[in-house]
């Protein structure tokens, strides 16, 4: 049974989900390193961590006649609403927020997203960054759908949208091991809303870097936290809702629940190293065409088993 945490707790959900945002940054550099044939040791690894540094002592850029409300509105969003998506993720057995609507609130700060890069895709008053946001809608509407028929086919196998229960109700199977398509969209899914690798196309070089092209010192630090940030909640939103949550030999929950999520961590980031970037609309033929159906199909099975048990 899933816990709800005691109040002193609630600093270390964005304090791990930092942790692995770093380790996860660093990884990729790692691999940056093999792909462009330099060594790769702790310097290589740490460069993008130094970067930090630079930022916070930039000015920031002045551009004429932005939004600044928007436009500084949209860079804290992200961030903020990848740290409050991770607390009704239960570390081991329990949770910052134990919510019984745990998966439609991680939906939600997901879908806040969008509006926060939208929004720093609008604000700057500049038409590369707004072409940026545009993208990003674009591929929203592509992702999207997929992706909460993925979170409804693990609600439906528990019977729940309490995430603490839908890691319950796989202690004699993972729903990754019968819901293969519904894993693999969510996945897919925790790369868009990330806008990393292959769905990096709002921040495309061929648009000097879209919604992050404008943006400097503080505001730019914020969203490229935002996107690792997200990248890491994904991953260890994926271990209550396909991989058993904290269940294991041997190890007490928590370190279950730590390992399994530092695993998918690795998996995503070494596939945004391996995939290309896909056009906004390529993505959306594919999504409409090929996934949602798989989707849909996906979500049927769990529906089936519960109404024959």
């Amino acid at each position: 049974m899933t816990e709800t945490a005691s109040w002193w707790s609630l600093p270390a959900a964005p304090a791990l989900l930092l942790t692995g945002a770093v380790l996860a940054v660093a990884g990729d550099a790692l691999l940056a390193a093999r792909d462009a044939g330099r060594p790769r040791t702790v310097a290589a690894a740490v460069r993008p961590l130094l970067e930090v540094v630079r930022l916070l002592a930039a000015q920031p850029r002045r551009m004429p006649a932005p939004d600044r409300l928007l436009w500084r509105s949209g860079v804290v969003t992200v961030p903020v609403a990848a740290v409050l998506s991770v607390l009704v993720v239960p570390f081991g057995h329990r949770a910052v927020a134990d919510l019984s609507v745990g998966v439609v609130w991680f939906n939600a700060m997901e879908v806040l997203t969008w509006a926060g890069l939208w929004l720093a895709g609008w604000g700057p008053n500049a038409a590369f960054s707004l072409i940026g946001g545009y993208r990003f809608v674009a591929q929203g509407l592509a992702y999207e759908l997929p992706l909460m028929f993925a979170l409804i086919s693990a609600a439906t196998g528990a019977q729940s949208l309490r995430v603490g229960e839908i890691a319950e109700a796989q202690q004699g199977l993972w729903f990754a091991v019968w819901m293969p398509v519904a894993f693999v969209v969510y996945l897919a899914g925790v790369l868009a809303f990330s806008f990393l690798g292959p769905f990096g196309y709002p921040v495309g070089r061929d648009i000097a870097s879209g919604v992050l092209g404008e943006t400097s010192g503080v505001d730019r630090l914020l969203l490229q936290a935002g996107r690792w940030l997200w990248l890491t909640s994904g991953a260890a939103m994926a271990v209550p809702l396909f991989l058993g949550g904290g269940a294991g030999p041997g190890l007490p929950a928590w370190a279950w629940s730590a390992l399994k999520t530092l695993l998918v961590l690795a998996l995503l980031v070494w596939v945004l190293r391996r995939l290309p970037v896909l056009r906004a609309d390529r993505y959306v033929e594919l999504a409409w065409v090929v996934l949602v159906p798989l989707s849909i199909l996906q979500a049927l099975v769990p529906a089936l088993v519960v109404l024959n048990r």
